[in-house]
């Protein structure tokens, strides 16, 4: 299964990189958009599950590096919730 990472930029125009199990995360997040707070939350929770599901479906597990990417979204995320016109953006993908 291809695996991918994708980098993002934070708010406070940190850029990180994270890891995904699976190319799926492609059909959740576009290279060089920009999404609100929230929405982004929502399609990392998403794209995560998505990819997780891809691993059980071959592997017959779930993706323990999956949930450990969304935990560490989820973590940043909340650094910015106070912050409602906090924004980030998907810089793009690496293989």
């Amino acid at each position: 299964m291809p695996e991918l990472h994708f980098r993002l930029r934070w708010p406070d125009a940190v850029e990180s990189l994270h890891y995904s199990p699976s190319t799926i995360v492609r059909d959740y997040f576009s290279a060089g958009a920009t999404y609100a707070i929230t929405e982004f939350l929502a399609v990392s929770r998403d794209a995560m599950q998505a990819a997780s599901d891809r691993v059980a479906a071959v592997h017959g597990h779930p993706c323990s590096m999956a949930r450990a990417t969304l935990a560490a979204i989820e973590q940043r995320v909340s650094q910015f919730t106070t912050q409602p016109e906090a924004a980030i953006t998907v810089i793009g993908f690496e293989p």
